[in-house]
């Protein structure tokens, strides 16, 4: 049953973004990131899979003995950053700050909607400690939504860098013995679907506020919440 609700609520956002914006939209776009999920999900239920978990976690564990290292807290925000910030630094983007600001702000909303609904529907437990919010990972999640936004807005040249960092979070989570390495497969299934829905809802954002005809002014404020252990920011458009 809980397998169906994923699939549901999965259905249901994508279906939600796809009625309400204008968008370029290919079932393609759908391939990788809902197999990465798929197969992510297998081990919740299947057998072979959970077996499977614990073999890679001892494995791992055999390797990184007390060597554990924290830097993926930190790291995961590095591809969101560069999404921001490589064209000030002479790459490229195919679309103005406020457009970027706008297609991030809307893939992170997406990925938090999908990482913590589906996290308090599977109460899957973590294998370093009695927490039931395992699957998926939500620093898996974040770094590939940054990932696949890199990629997007500056082709496959810098996208790959992004991409190195992202499986890096990804191998890092697993490394710490923070995540089953199927919670990190769905994490970076849901991260890369992230972006996709944020490029989706760029053009109703552009007519919206009018991003194609004049320029905007933007100022964003970044914040990190002490007691929940999480960092945002605050945005402020002028017109």
């Amino acid at each position: 049953m809980t397998f169906m609700r994923i699939k549901l609520l999965l259905i249901f956002v994508v279906s939600f973004q796809l009625a309400h914006a204008q968008y370029e939209f290919k079932p393609t776009q759908l391939i990788l990131p809902l197999s990465l999920i798929t197969v992510g999900s297998t081990g919740l239920y299947i057998d072979w899979c959970q077996d499977a978990k614990y073999y890679v976690r001892n494995e791992v564990g055999e390797w990184r003995g007390d060597n554990y290292c924290k830097i993926d807290d930190y790291l995961q925000y590095l591809p969101v950053t560069a999404y921001l910030g490589l064209d000030y630094i002479g790459v490229r983007a195919k679309h103005s700050f406020a457009e970027r600001v706008c297609a991030g702000t809307t893939s992170y909303f997406a990925m938090a909607i999908l990482v913590r609904s589906t996290k308090s529907l599977v109460n899957s437990p973590r294998p370093d400690s009695n927490a039931t919010n395992s699957f998926p990972s939500g620093h898996t999640a974040t770094v590939f939504t940054g990932a696949e936004l890199v990629r997007k807005e500056y082709g496959w040249q810098a996208g790959l860098g992004a991409y190195v960092v992202a499986c890096g979070i990804g191998f890092m989570r697993v490394w710490n013995d923070r995540h089953w390495f199927t919670d990190v497969l769905a994490g970076a299934g849901v991260g890369i679907l992230s972006a996709n829905i944020g490029y989706w809802m760029l053009p109703l954002w552009q007519d919206l506020f009018n991003l194609k005809q004049s320029n905007k002014t933007i100022a964003m404020t970044p914040y990190y919440n002490h007691s929940n252990k999480e960092f945002g920011a605050g945005m402020v458009m002028v017109f």
